[in-house]
């Protein structure tokens, strides 16, 4: 059996500039007026350029954005299913010297590198509070997407790009970083026609391991995809993160059945509608399945654990080729002594620790990654059942090099293990 077609289209669009054209490009851009472009517009940009945001051309309009927002769908692509706009924002002083149909080079202020080019085709303001409302369910300033929208710049760009660079991924994450081309080559070479997407922004405990294996019995491998752009301060960064889940993948799990990847985006932290985008990426990426566990995308208490497998029985017949493997909240159990699911497991009672990280009694302990990243921030103990010792040890490493070390707050809906 083939993989699974990319969305909307049958073939991957790549927007990266062709190799024997890429020099000329880049002279090209270093004479065109610049764009300053946050982490999230570049690694919006690096994806469309690798084909991961197939079938997009560029940034949206001021229509695509406003019915994406609202409805999911895009007008310009004959009402395409698209959940999480994709904007470019400028200040009001750049986007005013521009006019539609100039070029302008898109500049990464991190790396201080010229990414792409755009030709403009439209400048708009956008209603920032209903992108809010619409795609977070909020506008609290808390919520680091919200955060993300209300501080981009003025005005919104619209238009095509043509990409010159995939930044620092390929060298900084050589044996990870993925474009769709790549992981279909992976899956192809493997024989693999069913894949599942383990979506990862944390090191890998045993209930990630666990949704791993469970998809792993229902399909022909799984792809365990890292987002290794930016995060929100607390989060543990890519590399060590890439570590730890190397340490777990290479013991504990059958070479022919898993295979891992990373991918450049930043969180949004838009919970369902981000699971959504990242069904649709993967499918892409040519995988048939996205595991969807507790919480996915989600911060703090802004969503309800399972809102993202709500919103798969909400769409229209064919928004997506790509389906959703719900699966339910998982933990270790003391009475089974095991990993089990609320599905599987009879024991009702939560497990407590104190706050050393100390077993005082009960059934169910539930993982969690910010449980995890609190114990370890603050030098406590780790049970042995929340992840690997291989993996505790790499983490044990990185908390105790930091100086300074985020507070983490746990939040009510999802660490209700501490007594």
């Amino acid at each position: 059996m083939a993989l699974i077609q990319p969305h909307g289209s049958k073939e991957l669009k790549p927007l990266l500039a062709k190799e024997g054209e890429k020099k000329e490009l880049i002279k090209k851009a270093e004479k065109l007026k610049k764009i300053p472009i946050t982490s999230r517009e570049s690694g919006d940009l690096i994806m469309l350029g690798i084909g991961g945001f197939t079938p997009l051309e560029g940034f949206m309009g001021y229509e695509d954005w406003l019915t994406c927002s609202k409805e999911m769908v895009l007008p310009s692509y004959n009402s395409l299913f698209w959940p999480i706009p994709i904007t470019l924002s400028a200040e009001e002083s750049i986007a005013g010297s521009l006019s539609r149909g100039d070029e302008a080079a898109l500049f990464d202020v991190d790396t201080e590198t010229i990414l792409g080019i755009i030709k403009v085709e439209e400048k708009y303001k956008i209603d920032r509070e209903l992108e809010c409302k619409e795609v977070f369910k909020t506008t609290e300033m808390k919520h680091p997407g919200v955060k993300m929208v209300m501080e981009q710049k003025e005005i919104n760009i619209g238009g095509k790009v043509v990409v010159l660079s995939e930044s620092y991924f390929p060298e900084k994450f050589p044996s990870l970083y993925h474009t769709p081309f790549d992981s279909r080559k992976i899956f192809e070479e493997r024989g693999w026609s069913t894949v599942a997407a383990l979506q990862l922004r944390n090191p890998m405990h045993n209930s990630h391991a666990y949704l791993a294996w469970i998809a792993i019995e229902v399909c022909d491998g799984v792809y365990i995809h890292q987002l290794i752009g930016k995060l929100k301060p607390g989060d543990i960064p890519a590399d060590i993160r890439v570590k730890a889940i190397d340490a777990l993948i290479n013991k504990y799990f059958r070479k022919e059945r898993v295979a891992a990847g990373g991918y450049p985006l930043d969180m949004r932290y838009a919970g369902p509608r981000e699971a959504l985008l990242h069904a649709l990426f993967r499918q892409n990426y040519g995988c048939s399945h996205l595991i969807v566990g507790r919480d996915h995308a989600g911060v703090g208490d802004f969503y309800g654990p399972f809102d993202a497998q709500k919103i798969f029985q909400e769409l229209p017949e064919g928004a997506l080729k790509i389906k959703p493997l719900p699966l339910d909240w998982t933990f270790y159990c003391y009475e089974c002594g095991t990993m089990a699911s609320m599905k599987t497991c009879p024991h009702d009672s939560i497990a407590k620790i104190d706050d050393n990280g100390n077993y005082l009694g009960g059934a169910r302990l539930l993982l969690s990654g910010t449980l995890l990243r609190k114990l370890m921030s603050e030098g406590k103990k780790v049970p042995k059942e929340f992840s690997k010792p291989e993996v505790i040890e790499i983490l044990k490493e990185y908390y105790d090099s930091l100086e300074k070390k985020e507070k983490i707050e746990l939040h009510s809906k999802a660490d209700p293990n501490i007594k």
